[in-house]
């Protein structure tokens, strides 16, 4: 089986790259060596750059997976949204370099970074689950509720509208646009800067900062899990 997410480490500051040469599938494989990504970075004391292949960050999760019946739908769902929990409460400063499409659980992982930047393109950036008929679950909305502008929460939750790069950044999806041969620099200086601060007070304070939110999402997380497979 090969990989789907590569490592590289360089002046303390880990780029982890998803690529399954298609759509970035979230898929149990994908989000086990994204999480054994991440703890290398945390062993090395690293500042992330999460990043996608070319014009794909992530299409969300393995519809196979999330839709096949058994434990395999909300063992996914589980995984997914604690990846989630793992990047808003990682130690060390995480930059999303977002350089295409990013939707549903592409658009959470997005999020949950503590500096999100976009290629410019003509790009989807949302959440399509009451598109395809998906009741949102509850962690997705928390993990939205504290990242999306507030008048765009509804749009992006409920009415599942789809985002350019540029639209995104006022709905509080990203933080900055630039264009795509630009973008491995401008995530590898941020993180630089971000590396630059305290590690020790940015890791108390993102806890302090983000501490209701991530305390509503492992709630969530178990009554998402619960539902999930009572359907299943």
């Amino acid at each position: 089986m090969s990989a789907l997410v590569s490592y590289e480490l360089a002046d303390s500051i880990a780029t982890i790259t998803m690529d399954d040469g298609k759509v970035n599938a979230l898929s149990p494989q994908m989000l086990s060596e994204l999480n054994g990504a991440f703890d290398r970075a945390e062993d090395d004391g690293a500042a992330v750059v999460l990043t996608g292949r070319e014009g794909v960050f992530s299409a969300g999760f393995d519809l196979k997976v999330l839709t096949g019946g058994g434990a395999g739908g909300p063992d996914l769902l589980r995984a997914g949204f604690e990846t989630s929990v793992r990047m808003l409460s990682f130690p060390g400063p995480v930059v999303v370099a977002c350089g295409g499409h990013a939707l549903a659980m592409g658009l959470f992982l997005v999020l949950s970074g503590d500096y999100r930047i976009g290629a410019a393109g003509e790009f989807k950036i949302g959440a399509n689950e009451v598109a395809i008929g998906m009741i949102m679950p509850q962690t997705a909305i928390e993990i939205c509720r504290q990242r999306v502008a507030a008048p765009f929460l509804s749009r992006v939750i409920d009415n599942a509208e789809i985002f350019r790069p540029e639209e995104a950044v006022a709905a509080g999806c990203l933080d900055r646009v630039v264009r795509g041969e630009e973008l491995r620099e401008a995530a590898r200086s941020t993180a630089g800067r971000l590396a630059a601060l305290d590690r020790a007070a940015h890791a108390a304070t993102k806890l302090r900062l983000r501490g209701p939110a991530l305390a509503a999402m492992k709630a969530t997380i178990e009554a998402d899990d619960a539902e999930f497979r009572a359907v299943s």
